[in-house]
C-alpha cells in the first residue's frame, strides 16, 4: 500500500467516526465525495496524457506535482475548516503530502528518461528485466552443500544426495536436463539464442567470433561475426516474444554497424543477416530487401541442439567437455580438425574420454 493510500484510508477512518456522531456532517462529508470524484476523474485524465507523451519530462512530472498538490490541498482544507478542525493532523497531511509529491515528481522524471532511452535505443529493452529466478527452495538447497561443492555450478540444479551419490554421467546430464527446463531471465535467453545461431555457422566451417555476449553494449549490434576465408558475415539475434515486432529502426541500426564494417574491411565479402525469433513489420521487410539485408524470421531456439562443448587443452592435451552453465564455456572455442566437437548427451563425451572442466579459479594456488 503505497503513503497516499494510507493516509487516504486513515482520513476515511476519521471522517467515518465524524460522519456517526451527527447528521449535521453529511452534507459536508457528501460535497467531499464529490470533489474527491472529480480528482479522481483529473488522475486518470493525466495519466492518459502521460501514455500519450511520455518525453515529456519535467513539464509532465511538474503536472502530476501540481495534480497532487491540489488533491492534498483539498484533504488539508477539508480537516482544517470542517466542524470541528484538526489543526494538528492537517499539519501533518501537509508535510507527508509535500514530501511525498516531492518523491514522485523525481520517479516520473527518472520514468520518463527511461522511456526516451529505449525509444532511442532499443536493445536496452531487452537487458531490461534481469530478475533472480530461484526461489527460496533453491536458495536452501544450494546452502547445504560445501564450500568447495559449491563451486559445481551442477548443485545449482541438484539435490545434495544426488550431487553426492549419482555417477557423474547421470548426475552432470541430470543438472544439464534440469537447466533446459528451469525458467531463464531475457538475458540469458538472449545469449542462448546467440550461442545457438553460432553453433549453426560453426557447423558450416565459419569462424565464429561471439561478440555481443562478450562485449554487450559494445558490440554495436554485431552479435556474432562469423568468417570465412573472404567472406565475413555480419549478425545480430534478436530472440523476442511473437507478440513483439521488429520495426525499420532495428534494421537501419542494423545497417549502419554492418555499413561501418564493410568500410573497414574493403577487402572483403560482408554480408548482413538478421535473426530473430519474431516477424518485421512490412516496412522493415521492405527496407532490410532494399539494404541487402538477408532475414531470418522466426527462426526459434532448438534445445536439442548438440550444446556440450568437447575441448582439447593447447597445452597439456587434456580432453575436456563444458556444459552450457559451466564458467569457461563462451571462452572455449571448437576446432574440429583437432578433434574437438560439440555433442548432445554427458555419455557421448565421457565415451570419448572427456572429462568435466573443473571451476577456474583465477586467484587461487
Amino acid at each position: 500500500m503505497s503513503y497516499y493510500d494510507q493516509i487516504k484510508n486513515e482520513l476515511t477512518n476519521l471522517i467515518q467516526n465524524l460522519k456517526n456522531s451527527g447528521s449535521s456532517f453529511d452534507a459536508s462529508f457528501k460535497k467531499f465525495k464529490e470533489e474527491e470524484t472529480k480528482l479522481l476523474k483529473l488522475k486518470e485524465e493525466i495519466n492518459q496524457l502521460a501514455k500519450e507523451r511520455q518525453m515529456g519530462f519535467p513539464w509532465l512530472a511538474k503536472a502530476y506535482d501540481d495534480f497532487f498538490n491540489l488533491q492534498d490541498k483539498q484533504m488539508v482544507d477539508f480537516l482544517k475548516y470542517k466542524r470541528q478542525p484538526a489543526i494538528k493532523v492537517s499539519e501533518v497531511v501537509k508535510e507527508y503530502s509535500r514530501l511525498k509529491r516531492a518523491a514522485e515528481k523525481e520517479k516520473r522524471i527518472a520514468q520518463y528518461l527511461v522511456h526516451y532511452y529505449e525509444s532511442v535505443a532499443p536493445f536496452l529493452i531487452d537487458l531490461k528485466e534481469e530478475v533472480d529466478l530461484g526461489t527460496e527452495e533453491d536458495k536452501k538447497i544450494f546452502e547445504e552443500f560445501s564450500d568447495e561443492e559449491r563451486d559445481d555450478e551442477t548443485t545449482n540444479y541438484l539435490t545434495k544426495e544426488e550431487y553426492r551419490k549419482l555417477p557423474s554421467v547421470e548426475r552432470n546430464q541430470m543438472a544439464l536436463d534440469r537447466f533446459w527446463k528451469r525458467p531463464k531471465s531475457k538475458w540469458l535467453i538472449g545469449r542462448l539464442y546467440e550461442r545457438y545461431v553460432g553453433y549453426l555457422f560453426e557447423k558450416e566451417g565459419y569462424d565464429v567470433e561471439y561478440v555481443g555476449i562478450f562485449k554487450g553494449f559494445e558490440d554495436l549490434g554485431r552479435d556474432l561475426i562469423c568468417k570465412k576465408g573472404k567472406n565475413i558475415t555480419i549478425i545480430q539475434c534478436k530472440n523476442w516474444s511473437k507478440f513483439r515486432t521488429i520495426y525499420e529502426k532495428h534494421i537501419f541500426q542494423f545497417f549502419g554497424t554492418v555499413f561501418q564494417y564493410r568500410d573497414e574491411n574493403p577487402k572483403h565479402n560482408v554480408k548482413a543477416i538478421f535473426y530473430t525469433t519474431t516477424s518485421l513489420s512490412d516496412l522493415a521487410r521492405r527496407f532490410a530487401k532494399e539494404l541487402n539485408i538477408q532475414l531470418e524470421e522466426n527462426h526459434h531456439f532448438n534445445i536439442e541442439y548438440p550444446a556440450i562443448k568437447c575441448n582439447i587443452g593447447r597445452t597439456s592435451g587434456e580432453k575436456i567437455y563444458h556444459l552450457p552453465f559451466d564458467q569457461q564455456y563462451d571462452k572455449t572455442k571448437i576446432e574440429p580438425h583437432k578433434g574437438e566437437f560439440y555433442c548432445q548427451t554427458v555419455k557421448e563425451a565421457e565415451d570419448a574420454g572427456f572429462r568435466r572442466a573443473f571451476r577456474y579459479r583465477q586467484n587461487k594456488k
